[in-house]
């Protein structure tokens, strides 16, 4: 299997590999047995997915400073 990576990947993943005292070919290899060796842990949500639109809503909204969620502001005055 080959992987294609911009020259600017190659050289940040040269530079992380240097750091850790190994060839950037052994790092890649040793990230990818880590991701299989995890059982599937590890999700890609698509660019389109709703899990993608709540990541990136999430990552912009700040707390809320009295401590409400999201389920607090649906079911205001339901009671």
């Amino acid at each position: 299997m080959e992987v294609q990576f911009t020259p600017e990947q190659e050289a940040q993943l040269a530079q992380i590999a240097t750091n850790a005292g190994t060839d950037a070919q052994a790092l890649v290899k040793e990230a990818a047995l880590r991701l299989l060796q995890s059982n599937g842990g590890f999700r890609i949500a698509l660019p389109g997915s709703v899990v993608a639109a709540m990541r990136a809503l999430r990552a912009r909204v700040k707390p809320d400073p009295e401590g409400w969620t999201t389920r607090d502001y649906v079911h205001y005055g339901r009671r």
